[in-house]
């Protein structure tokens, strides 16, 4: 594969279903895991973090989840012919999953985009960055609808028209389950022994 992929909806939009296709394209995939350094600094750069998501960008065929739906631009830029794939989801059960999920755990990442470090007592700060953030991507793709596939979590994030959007055969039906609640919370627990440990 030589063109790039890039899942640009916000984190709790289906990052993970997006991920599950996309390895079972065969892609290389970069997310998260890659800026999870960031989360525990003081103050993040958001420069240098650009610059990690470029390089990174360069030896993958996808990415998906923070941060890298804050640099499509940057992306579309680095990257001509690079396909966009923007899942959105109602903001009220946007936020209320964000809220389950971080709670009030600092994070620094979280803080660079929204402004604060974790979104409970902060709910309305958040969703007004999640709508900014969904408004600025349509607008910036308006007329590139070839470009970017625009999904709703609600509808579902499936192999049909992830795989029909970027010109492969399709590897599965439906949406994939991919990131359960028990899921979830065991590798939340994971992370933060790893950090305790580290």
């Amino acid at each position: 594969m030589t063109r790039k992929v890039f899942g640009i909806g916000f984190q709790k939009t289906g990052t993970t279903s997006l991920g599950t296709i996309f390895d079972k394209l065969g892609y290389r995939v970069a997310s998260y895991r890659d800026f999870r350094d960031f989360a525990q600094q003081d103050h993040v750069d958001w420069a240098e973090v650009t610059d990690r998501a470029l390089t990174i960008a360069a030896g993958v065929d996808a990415a998906k989840d923070t941060p890298w739906p804050l640099l499509y631009r940057e992306l579309d830029a680095a990257f001509p012919g690079a396909k966009f794939i923007h899942v959105t989801r109602d903001p009220e059960a946007w936020i209320r999953s964000a809220v389950k999920d971080f709670a009030n755990h600092p994070n620094a990442l979280h803080e660079a985009i929204y402004g604060c470090p974790y979104p409970m007592g902060y709910e309305e700060i958040w969703l007004d960055r999640y709508r900014q953030h969904n408004e600025e991507v349509a607008a910036y793709f308006a007329d590139r609808p070839d470009d970017c596939l625009h999904l709703r979590l609600e509808d579902g994030v499936s192999y049909e028209a992830v795989c029909d959007f970027l010109g492969e055969e399709r590897v599965g039906s439906g949406v994939p389950v991919a990131n359960t609640r028990t899921r979830k919370k065991l590798k939340m627990l994971w992370w933060r022994l790893m950090k305790k440990d580290g």
